[in-house]
């Protein structure tokens, strides 16, 4: 429950501690006197969001610290998950300084706003009058059920498997958009990579076979030279290699007349390499053909790679193998998200069927529940002044999945005798929406170990002896929750165990916020106040002194 708040610096409050009891807190005042701010203030520890205009004094931060008794709730699992410090009293603090940049703790642990808004709910439930719109939302009308029916552990898990579900259903979807676009391309790419793989392109062969070509094409020219060149070595009369032997025996003279310069030997290595020359050339000689298949074979290869070379806009055959490899890659690629296909469609449909499976014992729950919670409503409702109340709860299953499962949700409401039930946004005037929301409140902190609730005008819409059952109904759950109850109404902030009260005063020219504790003499007035008006009459006085008896 919450033990205290301390507000410094937050839009008129320049610093304010209040303390809380256990039970019942009335909080009332002047329209306009600053209980909304309160309240604003309360919010920040829940995670609502901010910026500078809440700043009291522009040039300072601002601070609001909670304290809280946990003992009772069994929140040090909570605490474990988030990899926060417990403690049975728990500070919350909030500063927003003047650059509008906020910063949280709890228990001296920085934390983030989502952080903050799962510890703050678990804390504090604020409702506002703008909380009666929630009937209107379909949404709310699960939230109520499901807490009521205990299945927030099941809807959690079926929520973060709906979310994986929704991945791989989005994921599917796009892959098969993805294979849909590449498939009317598949063909091209297949035929594209069947040419160029049909090729059987080597890398370095054009240079080869066009140095072949050229050496077959000019064979005749080639044979010629190669024999000129034989007979000019080795076989003519005047061959050079007979000329070197005639020198060679020239310097042999010369070596026996003294003269050695070692001529023979280098004239000798001279006339074999020339015999090697004779011999190599002869052999090419006999090995050059002129074949007109082989020419034809050729120009045959070498007019496909060409040919291919200009289709691809590429000069080299390692161009035309990188583009075959895009092809394959391509095409693998295709393969491979089809194999994925396969994978994540039967995935998805594995989800669907546990989540159907999930999805349909939480509608059981949640048909067995729903006429208790109409039981419970209903009398509330009674004892609230609706006589003729009818609440109900139509839950219809629908075929598709969505983030609560199967269900389609709706509360319908009748004040009246003979009159069907209908959609209660349409069905329940303002008034009535403030009866059923306090009993749906109600309801939800009896089953479930809230450690405070803030009602802030819940009460709108009624009146008189309306407004003094549903002060009963507060008191009643102030009994098991700690419940402050922001209000305009005499009927209702008589029955509070506390009465605080927010006002304004002007200090050096300026107006703050206050709020007091009010007891005896003082709370009689001030409720003789919420009756009479300014003028407080005699007999406010005396109505007053009643209430509070």
């Amino acid at each position: 429950m919450l033990q205290n708040i301390y507000i410094k610096n937050y839009i008129l409050i320049s610093e304010l501690n209040i303390e809380f009891n256990k039970g019942f807190t009335t909080i009332t005042g002047e329209t306009g006197a600053g209980k909304s701010i309160l309240l604003g203030a309360l919010s920040l520890l829940t995670g609502s969001r901010t910026d500078t205009s809440v700043l009291f004094n522009k040039e300072q931060k601002c601070i609001v610290e909670g304290f809280f008794e946990l003992a009772n709730y069994n929140l040090q699992i909570l605490f474990s998950d988030l990899d926060i410090d417990y403690d049975n009293t728990t500070i919350i603090r909030r500063e927003i300084n003047k650059n509008g940049k906020s910063r949280a703790f709890i228990n001296d642990t920085p934390v983030n706003i989502s952080t903050l808004k799962i510890v703050g709910e678990k804390l504090i439930d604020i409702h506002s009058q703008h909380n009666n719109l929630s009937l209107k939302d379909n949404s709310f009308y699960f939230q109520i059920i499901d807490s009521f029916s205990k299945l927030n552990k099941q809807i959690a898990d079926y929520k973060a498997e709906f979310k994986i579900f929704g991945k791989k259903t989005k994921e599917l979807n796009e892959l098969k958009e993805q294979l849909a676009k590449e498939k009317q391309e598949l063909d091209y790419y297949q035929f594209q990579f069947d040419t160029l793989n049909e090729a059987n392109l080597i890398v370095d062969e054009q240079d080869e076979l066009e140095q072949e070509l050229k050496k077959l094409n000019n064979s005749e020219e080639i044979k010629q030279n190669l024999s000129k060149i034989y007979y000019e070595l080795d076989e003519s009369e005047e061959s050079i290699i007979l000329k070197l032997k005639e020198i060679e025996n020239i310097f042999n003279k010369l070596n026996s007349l003294g003269i050695d310069g070692g001529y023979s030997k280098r004239i000798e290595s001279i006339i074999i390499e020339l015999k090697d020359m004779a011999e190599d050339s002869s052999s090419i000689n006999n090995e050059i053909i002129f074949d007109t298949n082989k020419i034809e074979e050729l120009n045959s290869r070498l007019n496909l790679i060409y040919e291919l070379q200009h289709k691809y806009s590429v000069s080299t055959i390692s161009e035309l193998l990188y583009i075959k490899n895009e092809f394959e890659e391509k095409l693998l690629n295709f393969k491979a998200n089809d194999t994925s296909l396969k994978k994540i469609s039967t995935e998805v449909e594995n989800l669907n069927k546990e989540l159907f499976v999930k999805a349909k014992k939480i509608s059981q729950i949640r048909n067995k529940t729903k006429t208790e919670i109409e039981v419970i409503i209903n009398s509330n409702l009674f004892e609230l002044g609706i006589k003729n109340a009818q609440f109900n709860i139509e839950i219809e299953q629908t075929e598709t999945l969505t983030n609560n499962g199967i269900d389609k949700i709706l509360f319908l409401f009748s004040a009246n005798k003979n009159v069907p039930p209908a959609d209660i946004s349409k069905a329940a005037s303002g008034g009535e929406l403030s009866r059923i929301m306090l009993s749906l409140k109600n309801m939800l902190a009896n089953s479930n170990n809230l450690p405070t609730i803030i009602f802030d005008e819940i009460d709108t819409g009624v009146s008189g002896d309306i407004a003094s059952k549903m002060a009963d109904i507060m008191q009643k759950l102030s009994k098991k929750t700690q419940v402050i109850s922001i209000t305009h109404l005499p009927q209702i902030a008589a029955k509070g165990n506390e009465h605080l009260i927010v006002y304004k005063v002007d200090i050096n020219n300026t107006t703050e916020t206050g709020i007091k504790k009010i007891t005896g003499k003082d709370r009689v007035t001030e409720l003789a106040k919420m009756l009479s008006g300014k003028n407080i009459t005699e007999a406010a006085m005396q109505n007053a002194t009643e209430l509070l008896k």
